[in-house]
């Protein structure tokens, strides 16, 4: 059975407030006539009603597009005459009446539909309908099920606006051109045949000199083609509507294609975006310099390799009010942990200016990680978090486009983002993932002018999300290199080694052989015909959200970004194996080192009669343990921590006003983004322990605290002034004793301090504590009177 649709007076200017996505039903719905018929009655005594609530059209679901009229604009309101209504209102009042009192039981009705008025600019669309042929709509009318009609990401932004904005996700509005636009565009130019013609050659898909000239060819013949007529006529209005023709209103315009942001295939960089766009004319530069994006080089040779067909692949330009990031800070964040797969964490990342930075790999942000068990209790949830370089920042130009600047010593010194921002980026994050049902790979921006932050972009997160549960694929070192050129942050987990190709820019890539070892400042995805070739990918720019670490991990190729130097240390030739397996720092050895790949799928194992805990000292390995098959960690050394995240001696730190400049000049660099060498210690021990316990929560983690002897000790920065010459450390000043010695007890108290913060202000009570080296009866009873002084 179909609903009857009324010939209801000027719907658009009502249908929104009165039909809400809730309650709205397709054509084909299952109503009797006569429910449908009494609906329609409310409706119409709802619209003449004093109370009557007018909105704007484009909040209208996408499933009453049906009754929308055409010849309305999208963003007209108005109310209308009380006696056509009336008249509606009597007609189907009567037929409403004599309905519901002759109803015996649910029947089968024919569908009796009256037809609107259709503009030509807007088909139907029913399910199964007539294709819709408007060539652009306004964001706030699409949902996730548009892809087809103009990309992934319009159709992600609009369902966000409509879905989302109500319960704390705000979007940015604006407006997309379709992908009828630009079949169009394509079919009415005359430029289809060409490109099907000149992309049939599979030689230019493994010679990149072939594939640049290709590409530039089909853009060049896409720019020198004028858009149509109806085309401009439209996107003017449209731009218009959003900009209320202000010729200094900013927009963003990117690139939403119809295969893309897909859960198994990010497409992430492949096509253009354009920031800071000022004026109609420039708007459209723009979008026709999207469009030719479409067969960029790298996306050309990314479609070929992950078996699109171009011809089935349209884009479209969503444009979209900018964010003043310019003057805030901007980043990129996930729902889970990128390298693991680790599916408790936020993993978000910022730096100053536009996102564009980040999303490049230009700049080495900012990073966090926050916990979403205990973010939902309302608890402190940021784990950990590494301070970039933040080196330079993207601003506006004046009249319009961007350009960088070098970023201030404060800048570089201090995070971008306060901890109430990254708190707020998750809670969204969270929210996006939950409506969504993935793993979300999301961009955000903070407005430097209203304080507020904004989501600009959503995708589905396409290589740990996918990754098969209980299957392990290993990599470990069977040679330890002692001679480490160069380190950054690891992307992939794994192991590659070969000869160095140093490339200084994108010109020389037809100078790279397959199995090299690619070395460059930064990449991005123009890079990709020859990142595939590469068996490993080393820069001084950039950070693990970026689209060029996406892209290696979808191609699963060990990347280290961030190095800062590695274009200074490492040699053209030189042969150097690139280790991602060793926790989040990804470590350049010099020399081809032996390694293993191992791969075991754990299938259904069985119960054993014990619990089986696991031995962890590494926080940055702690996500990928905790997804084995475990009962907790039963040993969590601290002096990991104290050793590798903080390196310096606590005395030292406690003492740091008196310290000679030399050895000032070690800890200050480690310092940073902390407001006190006590700050620095406690906050790094608490993020340390706090990342062993959420990779096992709720279950149980012992904490051994620190049991360095005094040789090690004396290792660390500043050691050297405050520990003793010992014939064996072994059995000398360590664990128990040596909390209890009032020379190191406000040491000891400092490690209990981040211990309390774990268990109290951050909810980790699966989180106890192991005292060592307990020699004697006494030192038990000294320890523990220490502990209770300090609440635990």
């Amino acid at each position: 059975a179909a609903s009857y649709l009324l010939p209801l007076p000027r719907p658009s200017c009502f249908v929104s407030r009165l039909l809400p996505s809730d309650i709205i039903m397709p054509t084909t719905s299952k109503m009797t006539g006569a429910v449908a018929l009494a609906a329609g009655v409310g409706a119409c005594s709802m619209a003449v009603s004093p109370s009557a609530y007018v909105a704007p059209a484009p909040q209208v679901d996408a499933r009453m597009r049906t009754l929308v009229a055409a010849g309305h604009h999208p963003g007209a309101t108005a109310s209308f005459a009380a006696p056509a209504a009336a008249a509606t209102i009597l007609a189907g009042g009567a037929a409403a009446a004599a309905a519901v009192a002759g109803a015996r039981k649910p029947r089968r009705s024919q569908a009796k539909v009256v037809a609107l008025p259709r503009a030509s600019g807007i088909a139907r669309q029913a399910r199964g309908g007539e294709e819709d042929t408007r060539v652009c709509i306004p964001l706030e009318e699409l949902r996730n099920t548009d892809v087809e009609k103009v990309g992934g990401k319009s159709a992600s932004l609009g369902e966000m606006i409509s879905q989302l904005a109500e319960v704390g996700v705000p979007v940015p509005g604006g407006f997309s051109t379709t992908s009828f636009a630009y079949k169009e565009f394509l079919d009415k130019g005359g430029i289809n045949a060409f490109i099907n013609d000149t992309l049939a050659d599979e030689s230019i898909y493994t010679d990149v000199n072939k594939l640049m000239a290709v590409g530039k060819k089909v853009r060049d013949k896409i720019m020198d083609t004028p858009f149509q007529t109806e085309f401009e006529t439209e996107l003017k209005a449209q731009w218009l509507r959003v900009s209320g023709g202000s010729e200094t209103f900013t927009f963003a315009v990117r690139s939403s294609a119809t295969a893309e942001d897909l859960p198994d295939a990010s497409f992430a960089g492949q096509q253009e975006t354009y920031l800071n766009v000022m004026g109609y004319e420039d708007m459209k530069k723009k979008v026709h310099l999207v469009f030719a994006s479409l067969f960029t080089d790298r996306a050309i040779s990314y479609r070929h390799d992950r078996g699109f067909e171009h011809q089935k692949v349209q884009l479209c330009a969503t444009c979209q009010k900018m964010v003043r990031s310019e003057t805030g800070s901007a980043g990129v964040m996930f729902s889970l942990d990128t390298e693991s797969g680790f599916r408790d964490v936020v993993f978000v990342t910022s730096a100053y200016g536009l996102g564009e930075t980040v999303v490049g790999g230009t700049v080495n942000p900012d990073e966090w990680y926050v916990f979403k068990p205990t973010l939902a209790a309302g608890k402190e949830a940021i784990l950990c978090r590494t301070m970039g370089s933040k080196m330079i920042k993207m601003v506006y130009k004046k009249g319009g486009g961007t350009g960088t600047v070098d970023t201030s010593e404060a800048e570089r010194t201090n995070w971008s983002i306060s901890d109430k921002d990254v708190t707020d980026l998750s809670v969204m994050a969270v929210k996006i993932e939950k409506h969504y049902g993935r793993p979300m790979d999301i961009e955000w921006a903070l407005d430097g002018d209203d304080g507020k932050i904004y989501i600009v972009q959503a995708r589905p997160e396409t290589v740990a999300s996918q990754k098969k549960v209980g299957f392990i694929e290993d990599y470990k070192m069977l040679e330890k290199g002692k001679d480490i050129v160069a380190t950054g942050r690891a992307v992939g987990k794994r192991i590659g080694s070969g000869k160095v190709n140093l490339l200084k820019s994108i010109d020389e890539m037809a100078n790279f052989q397959k199995g090299q070892v690619l070395v460059a400042d930064m990449t991005d995805p123009d890079w990709e015909p020859i990142m595939k070739k590469a068996s490993a990918i080393i820069t001084n720019r950039g950070g693990r959200t970026c689209h060029a670490a996406i892209i290696a991990r979808e191609l699963g190729i060990p990347a280290i970004v961030g190095c800062g130097d590695a274009t200074e240390k490492l040699a053209a030739g030189q042969e150097v194996t690139v280790s991602c397996c060793e926790g989040d720092t990804g470590n350049i050895y010099n020399g081809l080192l032996k390694f293993e790949r191992t791969e075991q799928d754990l299938g259904v194992l069985p119960k054993v009669a014990m619990k089986i805990m696991m031995n962890v000292g590494n926080p940055e390995s702690a996500f990928t343990f905790g997804q084995l098959p475990n009962d907790g960690i039963g040993l969590a050394r601290l002096e990991f921590v104290i050793n590798n995240a903080i390196g310096v001696h606590p005395k030292a730190l406690l003492n740091y006003d008196i310290l000679d400049a030399a050895t000032k000049a070690l800890i200050d660099p480690k310092m940073k983004g902390y407001g006190s060498p006590k700050e620095f210690y406690i906050q790094k021990i608490t993020e340390g322990v706090a990342t062993l316990a959420a990779s096992v929560y709720p279950k149980r983690i012992i904490v051994r605290l620190s049991d360095f002897k005094s040789n090690e000790y004396k290792s660390l920065i500043g050691g050297e002034k405050y520990e003793p010459d010992e014939e064996n450390p072994m059995i000398g000043f360590r664990g128990c004793g040596r909390y209890t010695d009032p020379f190191f007890t406000e040491c000891f108290e400092m490690e209990l301090d981040a211990i309390k913060k774990v268990r109290g202000a951050m909810g980790m009570t699966n989180v106890e504590i192991m005292i060592p080296f307990v020699r004697t009866l006494e030192m038990a009873r000294d320890v523990m009177l220490i502990l209770e002084k300090n609440g635990l």
